[in-house]
Parts: structure tokens; sequence; C-alpha cells
């Protein structure tokens, strides 16, 4: 089974849905057979790199809404974050552009770490604080999940994996999706939001019966011709 998720690392429900998708597996009898596939999205591809502005500031202006009531969202998206075994930091949390933390996913990918590397990086953003368009902190983070400095540093000073996350980003616009974290497995069930664990688990049973019952043949055949049986020995 195949599930490709699109997420940004600046969307709190994106690593709560991931959570959410991973609590799902841990239960799920199949999870040996299921490839994870990350998808890129930028929820605001003109975010700055420098990381300075605060980040209930910025939704106050962004939303049209008064610092109170900001922080009042903060605090309910803090508390779904808890239930899923998370700890979101917002007083400290640095808006910052994530396309190269989606290059460098990507890089990680192909080096069999994307799992590991986007907790990682959502952990970075969300709880530890970290401005994750810096480049010297994006270094730092895929060494702690065993990838080659040196490598990283040559991806995150060139143009290297940007085609992917462009193709990623078009992609979902053909599909008409300007939401994460969105879901797809199979290529046959989509899935928008940070569904509870229980609707994660649904549909992953959901699709491994369809794939257990295309297996099965039917032995009754639905027309039938000459042949030859078992006893007659053929001719």
């Amino acid at each position: 089974m195949k599930i490709q998720i699109w997420s940004d690392f600046s969307c709190p429900f994106c690593y709560i849905g991931k959570h959410h998708l991973m609590s799902a597996l841990d239960a799920f009898s199949g999870r040996e057979s299921v490839e994870i596939i990350f998808r890129s999205f930028e929820l605001d591809p003109n975010a700055p790199v420098s990381g300075n502005t605060n980040i209930h500031a910025h939704l106050s202006e962004k939303y049209d809404m008064s610092l109170h009531d900001a922080r009042e969202m903060t605090t309910r998206i803090t508390q779904q974050a808890k239930l899923a075994g998370l700890d979101f930091n917002f007083d400290y949390l640095i808006p910052a552009n994530t396309f190269d933390a989606h290059r460098l996913l990507h890089f990680a990918c192909d080096q069999g770490l994307s799992e590991p590397m986007a907790e990682r990086l959502f952990k970075a953003y969300f709880t530890d604080s970290n401005n994750i368009a810096d480049k010297g902190i994006l270094i730092r983070l895929a060494t702690e999940v065993g990838l080659d400095p040196e490598r990283v540093n040559g991806v995150l000073f060139s143009d290297q994996y940007a085609d992917r996350v462009r193709a990623d980003e078009a992609f979902v616009r053909q599909l008409k999706i300007t939401s994460v974290p969105f879901f797809i497995f199979d290529n046959k069930y989509a899935v928008s939001g940070a569904q509870p664990v229980s609707a994660f688990s649904d549909v992953l049973n959901k699709v491994q019966e369809e794939a257990e019952r295309l297996n099965q043949i039917d032995s009754k055949p639905r027309y039938e011709g000459p042949s030859c049986a078992v006893d007659t020995g053929g001719i």
C-alpha cells in the first residue's frame, strides 16, 4: 500500500495528522507493506527566511484578528497537539520559509530517511523554536537523523530537488487542492485534514480489504467452453 502525504512544516494540523496516521499504522496488521511518500506543499511561498516575525502578530495580521484571538487560536491548537502526544511551543515559534526544508526532505527520501527527517523538521519548527529556513540549522537537523552533512550542504547551497518540490505542488494544483494535510491511499482514496486515528484506521482497513479481494481468484468460470478434465487423460 502506498500513502502519499502532502504537507507543510509550518502547518500544525499536518504534524498532528501525521501522528494520527502513524498511530493508526502502529495498530495496522499490514504495516510492513505500507510505503509512505512525503510530498511538498508550501502554504506561503513568500514567507521570509529571516524568521523575525512573532507568530501571534503574524496570525493577527494574516487573519485580521486581535492578538488575544490569535493567542486563543494557538492555545486550542496546542491542546489538540497534546492529545496526539505533541508539544507545541507557539510563544517562541519562528515563522519561516519552508522551501529549503522541502528540498532537504526529498534528499532524505533518496537516502531512505524521509520519515525521521519529516518528524525532525516538524519538531524543530513547533517544539524546538528553530528557524527552519536557516541552512545551518537544516544541516544540523539532517545530521541528527543520520544524513551526511557535506552532502546536505551541497544540496542546500544549490537548486537540487527544487524541481521535485515544484512537481509535487503542481500535481495538487491540478487536483485543485488548496489545504493540507492531504493524504492519498493507493491512488484511490483521498483523506483531507488531521482526521482522528479511527478515520485513518478505517481507510487502511478498507484499502487492505479491497487489495485482498483483487488477489483472490474466482474459480467459478463465467463462461465455459470445450476443455479436458483430469480423468480423461487428454487426447
